[in-house]
């Protein structure tokens, strides 16, 4: 093969291989959950529809304008005020144009603009929170993903040492050293450490495919996330609950959203109560009509005695065109008590707003006080496991000593490597609680997710 040859294969493995998988970071994950996730998306929805509400409250400054035209044809009968009956066909023709715009109503469009401002607000902290709900349960999977992978790594050196005692176990017994018992044991543990591999991919590719569901890929299969070296410094949790909480709730979206809602009703009472006082409106028109009688076409007759004829269409448009401006007022003085139950009714609205408000800090102030308690609890296991590694690891030493020396068995070998995998496993299953339980608080503190 030319060398012009195996630089074009190389391309070609590159393009498949090398374009074939991509490796996601944290960062990448939030972004593309923030625009793709159907959440998302749906309050992202809700959002325009407030927006276009709130134009529509400030477009009702404008007057309105309309036209209509009308057309009507009678036939028939008909009899005038002396008894005399005579035919009545005729046809009308008629156009107008009116504006009106309204000139006082207590503030009500200032005041409903107002409301729809705060609805807006409130649904734009409604999308912040979905995002944010979405960023934790990325960055929980991510966690998760980069935990089994550790696990993996585990479960490969416990296989590696296994191999290792079974391709040893297999000379000894072969040359008559240890009994037959020896290697099948070690073939027996070899087999374990096999299965538990095969079961920690498994947890590795199942929560691939977690995180890979909540990003909505369709690509699952060729889903990964990029190895982050976890910088992970085991001090012990200082944490004020109460300055993690006075941050949380001037920095959190749902309290926010809850903050606006109230200011919300409390205007839209404000726009209720408008309807106690007056509304006056300002209108103007022109317009013109046109007749034609359709059983003659004169309108009477001159001093000469000669008829008057039916001008044109165009004609009696000139000749009919009029202008009206008028200003109404609409007092109210008894409709039922409606505008009054209805004020009590929107300040009704204001104490469930309140309410919502106080239940999304009650939300913010558990989480922050489960988060506080979890950094804690999985410090305290995180030391322990530590510990338990630490003496596992060297009653595995005594143990593979003694071993060689032929003073204890292969089954009291493999027992303590188990032990000892077994707490490596439960070890970095405590630092990771701890550093999702530390990264919990720092978002409720206003530091974004990183890793």
């Amino acid at each position: 093969m030319t060398l012009r040859n195996v630089l074009a294969a190389s391309v070609i493995c590159f393009g498949i291989f090398g374009y074939g998988q991509k490796i996601w970071t944290l960062q990448e994950c939030v972004d593309y959950a923030a625009k793709s996730n159907l959440q998302v998306i749906q309050n992202s929805y809700n959002k325009k529809i407030q927006e276009s509400n709130l134009t529509i409250a400030k477009k009702e400054y404008l007057p309105n304008v309309s036209g209509s035209i009308s057309n009507t044809a009678t036939f028939g009968q008909s009899q005038d005020v002396f008894g005399v009956s005579q035919r009545n066909d005729n046809f009308n023709n008629s156009a107008n144009v009116g504006a009106n715009i309204l000139l006082y109503n207590n503030g009500r469009l200032e005041k409903n603009i107002r409301k729809v401002q705060f609805d807006v607000e409130a649904s734009q902290f409604d999308v912040e929170t979905v995002q944010n709900n979405i960023s934790l349960q990325i960055a929980q999977h991510y966690l998760n993903i980069l935990l089994n992978k550790e696990i993996v790594k585990i479960s490969q050196s416990a296989l590696q040492n296994a191999q290792k005692l079974r391709d040893r176990a297999k000379i000894t017994t072969d040359v008559g050293t240890t009994a037959q018992t020896v290697l099948a044991e070690a073939d027996a543990a070899l087999s374990r450490e096999k299965q538990n591999l095969k079961v920690a991919e498994v947890n590795r590719d199942r929560s691939r495919f977690a995180l890979a569901q909540l990003l909505m890929l369709t690509d699952y299969k060729e889903f990964d996330v990029a190895d982050v070296p976890i910088l992970f410094d085991p001090q012990a949790p200082d944490l004020d609950v109460e300055q993690v909480l006075d941050k949380a709730y001037g920095n959190q979206p749902q309290i926010k959203a809850a903050e606006s809602r109230i200011k919300s009703s409390e205007a839209q009472t404000e726009v209720v109560k408008t309807a106690f006082w007056p509304t006056i409106t300002a209108n103007a028109g022109v317009g013109s009509f046109y007749f034609n009688s359709l059983a003659t076409n004169t309108v009477g007759i001159n001093p000469d005695g000669t008829p008057i004829k039916e001008h044109g269409f165009f004609q009696q448009y000139k000749d009919n065109f009029g202008q009206q401006v008028g200003i109404s007022a609409n007092i109210p003085i008894f409709n039922k008590g409606i505008t009054k139950l209805q004020v009590e009714q929107s300040k009704i609205n204001q104490d469930i707003a309140k309410n919502n408000l106080d239940q999304q800090k009650l939300d913010v102030k558990q989480n922050v006080q489960k988060a506080a308690f979890d950094a804690d609890a999985n410090y305290q296991t995180f030391l322990t496991s530590v510990e338990a590694e630490k003496s596992t690891k060297l009653a595995l030493d005594f143990a593979e000593k003694s071993y060689e020396a032929g003073r204890t068995s292969i089954y009291d070998l493999n027992i303590a490597r188990n032990n000892y995998a077994n707490a490596q496993g439960s070890v970095a299953q405590a630092k990771f609680n701890y550093l999702f339980s530390q990264k919990l608080l720092d978002f409720y503190s206003g530091i974004p997710l990183t890793l």
